[in-house]
This record gives structure tokens, C-alpha cells and sequence, in this order.
């Protein structure tokens, strides 16, 4: 039977030569992974149903990312619980200070995610690490604390929706614009428990940057799962990353879709999505104009150094109005060294910005950012629910680095030909 992706994944890793959509599998794990919020429920409840031991400590990681450095007691508390597990058990992928990052960035760039993993976290943009082919999904942490303690997890093969991208990329567009205007035309619901395939020519020739970008928003789009093939671009990315061996899969040419998409990359312009929903993703002439009182360039969307680099470039030799914070968060320690390495740094603390340590910190209203009522952010994060960054009558408006460092110069929601 012809198989896409996610089923031979799945297959793969449940021991059977194919599976169905719609089928029940248990499926074997390469990584389970926490963070200092949903690590210390998980290891409560691992404790709760009796496990003494993971089941392997070099398959598990817990990353201290959002909120730290400790911004309070409570989150001082969190992370010494999650620390002391990690000693405990003899895990070795325990990551915090300065060999942390944010998780879905920090995993995929110390080669802990591979192409043909199964992977788990107790995070929902666990989904990232399908843009290495690997079949990766966020769970509970009560799920968390079961697979850390089985190795394994039991779910139901999703079906496939496939997303085909042609043509060429406008100026300045990238994954972030291409999965915004994505959950724009499905919707929130729109891939609902689904593995969501992106490919076609322009996925093909899109770095890994814009490749995790447009996995990490898969759950934006209620998927179960974002996947891209592993082709030349995953193997190099892989190459000298990788600490096991890997295995490619793809989808089969006559396999069966939900659905199939196709969209000429042509007529797809930078994009904005209004308050309170990714779906409300517009062109950015359409929200040009709208004063903002902060702009964030970061997290595990858009907080890699390609995305440091487009924002750099436009706000280089000039200023962020006066009235705006600018944050920016490299997504990395390393990151950050290449970043302080290439003076891209610099560039932003000579324009106005506040440069932060690695965190999650303003996305999810932990720190670093948090909004006060009436208050507008354009952010590179990936989320924009009611009072997701703060204030329940605050607004956050999404979008790429590019329209963003434009915006925060502008002092409004602009696009970049309109400050260079």
C-alpha cells in the first residue's frame, strides 16, 4: 500500500512494514522532552504511577528555556526540581546557563533530532523537528512522564494533508510568511489532528531556518504534526550534527492525501496576522499604519541566526523610534556567539535594542516583554491569543523578522521597503 510520510514513520517505529490512517500504534521513541514549566508536572507524575528509572537517560532532555534566568521564587524552584531529576536519573541533555537554549532550536542544532525520529515533548511546538523528517509532536505532561518512563507512545496515525509551494519567493518572504498566509487560508482548526507536508519547488530550495519555521506553526494550524522530506539541505544541515546514525523516509509518489494545497509563491506578499488569531493573517499593506508599542525578534519560530541577519539588515545604520521596544533573542548560546561574532549585536544595540539572553521569556508573557493593557507587539513569536504576551487587553500582531525590525523603526506595522 503506498504510504505517505508520517506512515512510514510511524511503521517504522511501531515495527510493522505500513500502517493506516486512522490506526492505533505504539510507537517506539528516540527523544522525550521537557522544559522548566511542564518537566517539573511531568516528574510529579513519573514519580506518582511508581517509575523509579527512565527508561534511557541519553533519550531523554530537559531544557531550562522559559523562564530563565529564574525571573522569580517560583521559577527558581522549577528549574532546581528539574535539575535535581536530571542528576538523579543520570541525564545527561540536561541544559541550562549557558548551555542552554530555547528547546526547539537548542535540540535540532546539538543533533539530539534526527531524520526518522519518533519524538515526544511536553510542549506543543514540539512539532518543529518534523522539517528534519522526523515525526515529532507535542504531548501532555502526564503523556511526558509515561514515555520518559516506557520509551514509547500510543497514538493514532493521523492522516495527511500536503502543502505544494512553486513559483518564487517576493523579496524578504520566507517560512514565516509561508505558513502564516497557510493557517490564513485553512484556518486554526484547519489541519486538525493532521500531519501537515510541505514541498514543491520553493520548499525545496528553502533553508532549514524557514523549514523549522513552518513545522514550529503546524500546531498553529491544530496539526498534529509539520513534515519536509529530508533532501541535500537536511544532510548537510545533519552532516557534523548527528551523534547516531539516521534514516531518510519519503512520502510514496501515488500515496493517499486528505487534502492537497497548492499555492504560487508568486501571489503570496509579507504577512501580518491581526489579533487574536494566526488565522488572521493579512498582507502587510492591509495593516500597515497600526502604532505599536513593542516589537519581540525571537523565540523558537523565528530566533535563529538567518532570522538575526534579515532583521539586522534592515535596522542596520538606522534607529528604533523612540517610542518602541525593540527585544531581540537569539534562540541559542551559539547563536548568540555567532551573532556577537558577526556584529550583528552591535547593529542592534546601535539602532535601540534590548538584546536578551536565550529565552522564551516574552512568547508565552513569562518575562522579558510582558505587555500592559492597551498595549500593541508585532513579534516574531507564534502565538497571538488574548493576553498571550501579558494583558488580557493587549494585542500582539505575528509576523517575520523582516516586517518586524521595519515596524519597530517606522514606530507602526510596516514593510521594509518602507524604511530602506
Amino acid at each position: 500500500m503506498p504510504q505517505t510520510l508520517v506512515q512510514k514513520l510511524l511503521a517504522a517505529k511501531s515495527g510493522r512494514d505500513e500502517v493506516r490512517p486512522g490506526e492505533f500504534v505504539t510507537a517506539r521513541l528516540d527523544l522525550v522532552l521537557a522544559n522548566d514549566i511542564t518537566a517539573p508536572l511531568a516528574i510529579r507524575e513519573f514519580r506518582q504511577m511508581g517509575a523509579t528509572k527512565v527508561f534511557d537517560p541519553r533519550k531523554v532532555a530537559l531544557v531550562a528555556d522559559h523562564s530563565t534566568p529564574a525571573k522569580d521564587i517560583r521559577a527558581a524552584e522549577q528549574c532546581r526540581l528539574m535539575r535535581e531529576f536530571a542528576r538523579e536519573q543520570g541525564i545527561e541533555y540536561h541544559f541550562e546557563g549557558s548551555r542552554c537554549g530555547i528547546e526547539h532550536i537548542l535540540l535540532p542544532d546539538e543533533g539530539l533530532v534526527l531524520p526518522g525520529d519518533a519524538v515526544v515533548g511536553a510542549d506543543s511546538h514540539t512539532c518543529t523537528y518534523g522539517a528534519l523528517g522526523a515525526f515529532a509532536t507535542g504531548v501532555g505532561s502526564t503523556d511526558a512522564a509515561a514515555a520518559m518512563a516506557l520509551g514509547e507512545i500510543w497514538l493514532r496515525v493521523p492522516e495527511t494533508i500536503r502543502f505544494v509551494f512553486s513559483g518564487e519567493l517576493r523579496p524578504y518572504v520566507g517560512g514565516k510568511d509561508l505558513i502564516l498566509y497557510t493557517i490564513g487560508k485553512i484556518g486554526v482548526d484547519g489541519a486538525l489532528y493532521k500531519a501537515m507536508e510541505f514541498a514543491g519547488p520553493v520548499i525545496s530550495k528553502l533553508d532549514m531556518a524557514g523549514r523549522f519555521t513552518m513545522c514550529n506553526m503546524a500546531i498553529e494550524a491544530g496539526g498534529k504534526c509539520g513534515l519536509v522530506a529530508p533532501d541535500a539541505t537536511t544532510e548537510e544541515y545533519v552532516r557534523g550534527r548527528a551523534q547516531r546514525e539516521w534514516q531518510a523516509y519519503a512520502s510514496d509518489a501515488d500515496a493517499e492525501y486528505a487534502a492537497v494545497h497548492e499555492w504560487d509563491c508568486a501571489d503570496i506578499d509579507l504577512q501580518v496576522a491581526l489579533p487574536h488569531l494566526p488565522e488572521h493573517s493579512v498582507p502587510v499593506g492591509e495593516a500597515r499604519g497600526i502604532r505599536i508599542d513593542q516589537a519581540v525578534i525571537g523565540a523558537c519560530t523565528n530566533g535563529r541566526l538567518e532570522d538575526l541577519r534579515q532583521g539586522a539588515g534592515i535596522l542596520r545604520g538606522k534607529q528604533v523610534a523612540r517610542h518602541v521596544r525593540l527585544i531581540v533573542i537569539p534562540g541559542t548560546y551559539s547563536i548568540y556567539a555567532d551573532a556577537l561574532k558577526e556584529g550583528l549585536l552591535q547593529t542592534f544595540v546601535d539602532a535601540g535594542a534590548i538584546v536578551s539572553p536565550p529565552t522564551c521569556g516574552p512568547c508565552l508573557g513569562g518575562h522579558m516583554g510582558v505587555l500592559a493593557k492597551g498595549e500593541k507587539c508585532i513579534s516574531t513569536t507564534n502565538r497571538n491569543f488574548v493576553g498571550r504576551m501579558g494583558h488580557p487587553e493587549s494585542e500582539v500582531y505575528l509576523a517575520g523578522p523582516a516586517v518586524v525590525a521595519a515596524s519597530a523603526i517606522a514606530g507602526e506595522i510596516a514593510a521594509p521597503d518602507d524604511v530602506i
